[in-house]
């Protein structure tokens, strides 16, 4: 998928404009490589833009132990945005990549994550 449409894809479903988008997708990127082991990370990254993947890749090392608030701490810090602005950044960035990576295969990958984590990468429910 082209890096502008994925970014713009995140944008739209996080409410932000694509120049905040842009910062906020990597930020969330770095992050979950942190918390992903090596291989499930890197079979993500060929789904992605080549302007993307590369913050999918990381040595084979452990993936770091944290949960859903330290997840979102360092979103917001690394993009300097508000928690609820990494919040839904989160949901859009993995609600996109579950689009682009294919369902199996996205799943594989959250299963690393912890449940409240995970939850995000589901649609809301649209009210009636």
């Amino acid at each position: 998928m082209a890096e502008l449409t994925f970014v713009d894809k995140v944008a739209a479903r996080a409410g932000v404009s694509p120049q905040q988008a842009r910062p906020l997708t990597e930020a969330i990127l770095r992050t979950l490589t942190e918390r992903l082991s090596g291989g499930e990370a890197a079979a993500l990254a060929p789904h992605l833009a080549p302007e993307l993947s590369p913050l999918l890749v990381k040595a084979a090392e452990a993936p770091e132990a944290f949960g859903f608030d330290e997840f979102l701490r360092r979103v917001a810090d690394r993009a300097d945005v508000d928690r609820s602005a990494a919040e839904r950044g989160t949901r859009a960035v993995l609600q996109t990549m579950h689009r682009v990576v294919g369902h199996r295969e996205f799943e594989d990958a959250l299963s690393q994550l912890p449940a409240d984590l995970r939850a995000l990468a589901q649609p809301l429910p649209h009210g009636p």
